[in-house]
């Protein structure tokens, strides 16, 4: 008996001594795993600020380019190379003003082949239209002939039936001279007829030949326009720009080489985000500040073609009050409208959106301890953010960036 009861202890021993350092490290474990993961932070990291209700003001930032409001390109409409140039870039030009001339041997070759082509072939209608017009005239004579002819053996066929009557002329007489007019007669109706065919048929092929010499002779004047062409000249009244030809250089045909900006007012030239595309509508109002002073705008056009993550707008001065010293090239601070203003919970923007994408924000509990809530964002501007939920007025955050504690829950401020 008192051999079994020394086992036992032993054993509770055993027991006791792998039990109590299973319980430890079990407990140490759970309570790692119970325990918000926590970092320590010097204030001076950190940039914090507070939840504020106020007006919202939801507008878009960007800065626009001033460009005349209306702009005409200038192109080559001959191919060549430069050979004489006339302005300069910057100056005041009428229409019709030369700028410059270019020169191209093979297209004046070939001007020059062709205008002697349509002078031959307007020639050549002229001459068939000048021996049509004598076929007529001859026509006309023998039918004139004809006639005469007709008109005598009327005339004695009338003369003989009368002496025939009276026994004065002989039978035969008689019957050659009635013979002679049935002759005439039938004649002359054949050959009238005829030449009445052929009058009209020569009507149409005259009027024809007339068509043809009109086209031709348009032809030849547009070729001889077109020869003009070698010399380029202002399409309207205003300021020639981006106008920077070099002797010698060649351009292509239809290749522009300025522009000329009509002095009939001023627009604005804008990139924007691709975020704003499905925000900006035309006729939206805004804004433009110069020298202090603002400026009613709108929104005129909306090109939606994105180009590395930015398409372009135009905006127009309201009223045409445009600012007397405005010129073509600056860069003017415009704002654009979105909504009218409205009250609401605001945060400052920072760099914690970045990092949570404005899910979740680090909210002080105290003065030294910051701790992670969700919260929701509703709208922006260039400078807050519209609280809709999860934060309450005079709550303070940090809005400095988050990068290197995402998976932090709390944060100890030292």
């Amino acid at each position: 008996m008192d051999k079994q009861i020394q086992t036992k202890n032993k054993t509770t021993k055993k027991m006791l001594l792998w039990g109590i350092p299973i319980v430890l490290l079990l407990s140490v474990i759970l309570m790692n795993l119970t325990r918000k993961k926590q970092t320590n932070i010097k204030k001076d990291n950190l940039s914090i600020r507070e939840v504020t209700r106020g007006n919202f003001e939801d507008v878009i930032l960007f800065n626009a380019t001033v460009e005349p409001k209306t702009s005409v390109l200038v192109n080559v409409i001959q191919g060549g190379s430069v050979s004489e140039i006339f302005v300069e870039s910057g100056q005041m030009i009428k229409k019709g003003t030369p700028l410059l001339k270019v020169y191209n041997p093979n297209a004046e070759l070939n001007y020059l082949t062709q205008e002697t082509v349509i002078v031959e072939q307007i020639n050549n209608l002229r001459n068939i239209r000048v021996n049509i017009k004598n076929q007529q005239l001859n026509l006309d004579q023998q039918l004139l002939r004809i006639g005469n002819d007709f008109r005598s053996a009327k005339r004695q066929y009338k003369l003989d039936s009368t002496l025939y009557t009276k026994e004065v002329v002989a039978k035969n007489d008689y019957q050659k001279s009635n013979q002679e007019y049935t002759f005439q007669k039938e004649r002359s109706g054949v050959i009238k007829r005829s030449v009445s065919e052929e009058k009209k048929s020569r009507d149409v092929q005259l009027a024809r030949i007339d068509v043809s010499i009109t086209n031709m002779q348009k032809s030849l004047e547009l070729l001889r326009k077109n020869k003009e062409n070698f010399v380029v000249k202002a399409p309207v009244d205003g300021l020639l720009s981006s106008f920077n030809p070099i002797l010698g250089e060649s351009y292509n045909q239809g290749q522009p080489i300025g522009k000329m900006d009509v002095l009939d007012g001023y627009k604005l030239t804008a990139r924007v985000d691709e975020y704003y595309i499905s925000k900006l509508k035309k006729d939206i109002n805004g804004s433009v500040t110069v020298n202090t002073k603002n400026y009613d705008i709108v929104l005129s056009k909306v090109l939606s073609e994105v180009v590395s993550g930015q398409f372009e707008v135009e905006l127009l001065f309201r009223n045409d009050s445009l600012p007397k010293s405005i010129k073509r090239g600056m860069s003017l601070k415009t704002k654009v409208f979105l909504s009218n203003n409205s009250k609401a919970l605001l945060i400052p923007k920072g760099q914690f959106y970045q990092s949570t994408n404005g899910i979740w924000v680090f909210v002080l509990s105290t003065k030294n301890k910051a701790v992670k809530r969700t919260i929701k964002i509703g709208r922006e501007n260039p400078f807050y953010y519209e609280i809709l939920e999860g934060l309450k007025e005079g709550d303070r955050i940090i809005t400095s960036s988050y990068d290197d504690y995402k998976k932090v829950e709390e944060i100890n401020i030292e």
